[in-house]
Formats: C-alpha cells, structure tokens, sequence
C-alpha cells in the first residue's frame, strides 16, 4: 500500500477535517464497523476507565492518513481491517514495539514478525458453494482449478473488494505475479462472474446465479444465523493452498503516541478472553487465543492451522502492486 496510491488532496481533507471527540484518554483509528467494534470498546472504557475517542473510516485511507500526519498524529492506536494495512504502516516505521510477551501462545498465523502489531482476530478465505447444485466431488482441491471447464460460468468473485485484494497480494507473495496474472485472466476467460462484495456473492448462490463464490469464511454463518437452513455450504481448498488465506484484523500502538501505557492496555484487552469471546460469538471470527469458547459455526481452530498458508502477514502490504495486476487483466 502507497502513499500515492490513496492520498488525493480530497481524501486527505476530508480526513483531517472530521470532528473527532476531545479530552479522551485515548485515541483510535478505526478501520473496522462502529457497530462491529463499539459495544467491546465500551467494556473496555467501563473495566479500565480509560476513555477512548474513535475515529471510523476506510482501513486503507487512515492508513494514509497516519502517514500523512506522521509524528503530529493524535492516534495513539489503529486497528485496521486487514494485514496489508499493518504491513504498510510497520514499513513505514509509524509503529511502536509490543511488549513480547503479547506474543506469547498466539499462533504464527495471528503474529507479526516486525514485533509491532498483533492480530485481535481472524478470518478464512473459503468456497462456498450450493450443495443442490455442486455435488462433494465437484468441490475443487485448489483455487487454481477453479479455471477448469468444469467450472465455467459457475463462480462469483469480486475483484473490486478489498478482502479478495489482500488474497491476490498473498497469491502473489507465493506463487508470483506471473502465475496470479495467469490465474486472473484464466478466471475472466472462464466466466468467472463479478459481484460487488462477499455478502452478494453468497446471495447469489442461493439465489442460482453462481454456485461457487470465493468469499470470507464469516458471511455465511451470519446468513445461516437468521436462516438454519439457508441453502449454501462453505469448505476449504486442500491444506496450504493459498485459497484458504487467513487474513486479520490487527491492532497497533502508534511510535508517537504520548501514551503508550494505557494502548498497550488496550491491545492486551482485545486478546483478553472476553473480548475474544465477542469476535467469535458475535462477529462471527476466529479468535487468537484458545482461552474462548469457539463459535460452533465456525471450523475448528485447529482444523484452521492445518489448512492455512503459511504468509507472512507483513508481506501484505503491496497493494498497489496488486492493483496493477488486477487492472493489467482488465478486471478493474
């Protein structure tokens, strides 16, 4: 992710120009949902006592602008909705260094090797797909097969939305922009169809138009919450295929933040069972520790490490080289 890439002179004013509470005790950058995050970050200002004045916005665009405001920033934390956003502020040294022992129990899949973000949840990447209409047999064993004939004009995708984005980075982190740049168009030749997000994708395959998506893992389950027997399943690729990406919400205490003490408190608060507890019962996540009861829609978190690539997270954090890509093979 590049300066260049997002900081218009619009973007950048609108930022700076949005009010944002005063005299809190704490200030954060948001790239996750007021309604995703606010009810965790009001028990933590009830546990602690620490206020906290949130900033929303778009992950990528206060990624920006914290680099933009570098040291004047008022943020003392950001939370941002996918891995690549981390990377870039790490490599941009804006980050300051967590104590180790945050680290300690969490897998490596959740870790950053930089030591100066953390995830405080997870996701899967996966394909859904209608039972009625795909038999288990049909069910591909990599991403990569899904430009087989057999497939085609059978699967949903979303190349403008930023989740499948960050899984293009990381197919180009480990097969190359050569083979991605082979795989995106073979996906266009074979009429992969285009949706606007995960959620419509997976409307769409109970709706017929498709009867694959490649979607995150947490859509489904929120169908399936108000619907049991919403007539769409989910599954992985085959063990370590790039296909089943685990990509994070990651959380950092920023380098010019005047308190440092009481972010960390914050970090150590998103990892602590009760907030852990709350992604995966009510967002529908993975957690990062096992100290939690896992939401029984979910796949079991072991079962999660076995079909996970192994990425370095940090290495997300090209996205304007995959945009490139994606725009090279005509899909943006």
């Amino acid at each position: 992710m590049q300066k260049s890439l997002f900081a218009s002179a619009a973007v950048a004013a609108t930022l700076l120009a949005a009010p944002l509470a005063s005299a809190a005790d704490l200030t954060l950058y948001s790239g996750r949902g007021e309604s995703m995050v606010e009810p965790i970050i009001s028990q933590f200002e009830k546990n602690t006592g620490i206020s906290v004045a949130v900033r929303y916005g778009d992950t990528a665009q206060l990624a920006v602008l914290l680099q933009e405001e570098g040291s004047r920033s008022p943020a003392d934390l950001y939370w941002g909705q996918d891995a690549g956003a981390m990377g870039a502020l790490s490599k941009a040294g804006l980050l300051a260094a967590l104590p180790e022992d945050i680290y300690e129990g969490l897998p490596g899949i959740y870790t950053s090797e930089t030591g100066n973000w953390v995830a405080a949840s997870g996701r899967a990447r996966v394909v859904a797909y209608s039972p009625e209409r795909a038999s288990d047999d049909e069910l591909p064993e990599s991403v990569f097969d899904l430009t087989d004939e057999r497939f085609e004009g059978r699967v949903g995708w979303a190349p403008t939305n930023g989740s499948f984005q960050s899984f293009i980075t990381a197919m180009r982190v480990e097969h190359g922009d050569e083979r991605t740049l082979e795989w995106l168009e073979g996906m266009k030749d074979n009429g992969a169809v285009t949706f606007r997000n995960n959620t419509t994708q997976v409307q769409g395959i109970a709706d017929g138009e498709v009867d694959f998506a490649l979607v995150n893992s947490y859509y489904l389950p929120r169908f399936l919450g108000s619907d049991a027997e919403f007539p769409v399943e989910q599954a992985f690729f085959a063990d370590g295929d790039i296909g089943n990406l685990v990509n994070v919400a990651g959380i950092a205490v920023l380098e010019s933040s005047s308190n440092q003490e009481a972010a960390v408190e914050f970090v150590r608060f998103l990892l602590s069972p009760a907030a852990q507890q709350y992604f995966t019962g009510n967002v529908y996540e993975y957690p990062v520790t096992r100290d939690v009861i896992q939401n029984p829609v979910l796949e079991d978190f072991d079962r999660l490490l076995e079909v996970s690539p192994q990425i370095d997270l940090d290495d997300l954090e090209d996205l304007e080289g995959t945009l490139k890509l994606l725009r090279e093979a005509g899909l943006l």
